[in-house]
């Protein structure tokens, strides 16, 4: 049961609200702050229910309808879905409740690495429930026959990424035990279906060699949110003349824990 929120007409001033399971998607929020610097930002991070990998699709459905409802009560103009489990499992069902808001969503970047590698060998890692869901199945089937896509669905790296253990031993463990199951195999590009996989992405790299190029969804969410934005005349910018100086981040957390909260503002920063 979410709480019912009374519908307001958008403003171009007012906020855009993203949310992740927890820290994964301040990547995204990197790049929706580097294609849109003039908006201000308001992102909520559900470390306390993390990781919607490893859930029921029910329960991702109910976490995210729940976190999105919580941007929606700060009057946001714009919602930003930065996880690809919440984007595959709730997505439709805020676009459906919420048909006055711009809901943006990620996936994970194939069409750009089967562009750039066609009849390659393409390794897509990501949570196992993204990589189950009807909405993965139908991204993947548009490449079906292009290139030589291989699924790792990947379980552990969340865990630690939450923690801040983005580098080291414990996480090239966790990569090498994955990739171990291709051993000797030729991978062209490695796709990374989760937002918080980027921040091992040397780690990645070091495991299976710097020739290996790494795609992930962010920057074609930041460019997408961006048209939708001037599509519906809501960009800050073309508003400037009246609206105050924008380019604020604000960081909420459902953990309320000041330590997880400063975590955040370092991988921003970072």
């Amino acid at each position: 049961m979410t709480d019912i929120i009374e519908k307001t007409e958008l403003s171009p001033v007012a906020p855009i609200g993203v949310f992740d399971s927890g820290m994964g998607g301040v990547r995204v929020l990197k790049d929706l702050v580097r294609v849109l610097p003039e908006e201000d930002f308001i992102y909520f991070g559900d470390s306390a229910n993390a990781p919607y990998g490893t859930k029921t699709p029910e329960q991702i459905r109910e976490l995210s309808v729940r976190a999105a409802e919580h941007l929606i009560g700060k009057n946001v103009k714009a919602l930003v879905i930065a996880c690809n489990t919440a984007t595959s499992a709730a997505a439709e069902i805020l676009r459906a409740e919420h048909p006055e808001l711009p809901v943006i969503g990620i996936e994970p970047a194939l069409k750009p690495a089967v562009t750039a590698f066609p009849g390659g060998n393409i390794v897509v890692m990501a949570t196992p429930v993204t990589l189950k869901l009807e909405k993965f199945a139908r991204l993947l089937g548009q490449f079906s026959g292009q290139a030589n896509v291989t699924l790792l669905p990947v379980h552990g790296l969340v865990e630690l990424i939450e923690q801040g253990i983005t580098e080291g031993p414990e996480v090239r463990e966790v990569l090498v035990s994955h990739f171990a199951q291709y051993p000797g195999r030729h991978i062209d590009a490695v796709v990374l279906g989760c937002t918080h996989f980027p921040y091992v992405k040397d780690e990645i790299a070091a495991v299976l060699g710097g020739g290996v190029r790494l795609f992930d969804g962010g920057d074609g969410t930041a460019r997408h949110l961006r048209e939708v934005l001037e599509e519906r005349g809501l960009l800050r910018a073309a508003h400037e003349e009246t609206a105050p100086a924008g380019g604020a981040v604000t960081f909420l957390n459902s953990l309320q824990d000041v330590s997880v909260l400063e975590q955040m503002w370092r991988l921003f920063r970072s």
